[in-house]
């Protein structure tokens, strides 16, 4: 499978190593903290496929952090906390959670559980994926994007933003949504670092960057890759 990021929001240290050893070893990349405030930092700075999530943190409850999140984003989180009373089990989904692990709990039912949320979220294709418009085609799995056959070279964020608008062509995505699936879901980067981004991606793939007919600005709402079923599309001005 291609490579997914989870994070771990856990006080234990020890058992944070133990878990991202584990995961590590079956093909994911993790990250840990060990605060609410660590994680709202990891959070502003990067994108993340799942959360591991305790409840009793030193500085706010895991409830509390995910509340906050699921203003922003919708990353799957599973709760996993030594409460195990009905009505924490009931308030974790409530506000949220897709899942609920009891501590203790085995390495073995952790790990069926995270493969298990990542399946369903993200699917079962493992192949690889590519979205083709007019000269261009941008390999999501291997991270390349060519024009005409030639590659070309794009930042990290210019390719997560490019991605992430192919994964949901044809579909206005609004301004607020880019920023915090792209940047972070606590990222306080300012809405005109996305239009900043939008102009250098038309810049390198579009033919005519100022009238552009894939990457398109949506009036009042954000902006959408526009990609005809036959991978062309007609010359036109913005939505």
């Amino acid at each position: 499978m291609s490579e997914k990021h989870l994070l771990i929001i856990d006080d234990d240290e020890d058992l944070s190593f133990i878990i991202s050893d584990m995961l590590e070893s079956y093909g994911y990349q993790v990250t840990c903290a060990e605060s609410s405030e660590e994680a709202f930092s990891l959070l502003s700075e990067n994108t993340y496929h799942l959360i591991l999530l305790d409840i009793n943190l030193p500085d706010a409850t895991g409830f509390e952090l995910c509340k906050e999140l699921r203003k922003v984003s919708t990353v799957p989180v599973i709760f996993a906390s030594a409460r195990t009373s009905e009505n924490d089990r009931v308030t974790g989904f409530d506000i949220g959670g897709d899942d609920y692990l009891p501590k203790p709990y085995s390495m073995k039912e952790l790990l069926a559980r995270v493969n298990a949320l990542i399946r369903r979220t993200y699917g079962f294709c493992e192949e690889e994926r590519t979205v083709t418009f007019g000269d261009v085609c941008v390999n999501i799995t291997a991270r390349t994007v060519t024009k005409s056959g030639e590659l070309i070279s794009l930042s990290l964020r210019e390719f997560d933003l490019l991605a992430y608008l192919c994964e949901h062509q044809n579909t206005a995505i609004p301004k607020e949504k880019l920023l915090s699936e792209v940047w972070g879901a606590f990222s306080m980067v300012e809405p005109s670092t996305l239009t900043v981004h939008i102009r250098w991606l038309r810049e390198k793939l579009e033919d005519h960057p100022a009238n552009p007919i894939y990457l398109k600005t949506v009036f009042k709402v954000g902006y959408m890759l526009e990609v005809k079923a036959d991978g062309s599309n007609k010359k036109a001005g913005n939505v």
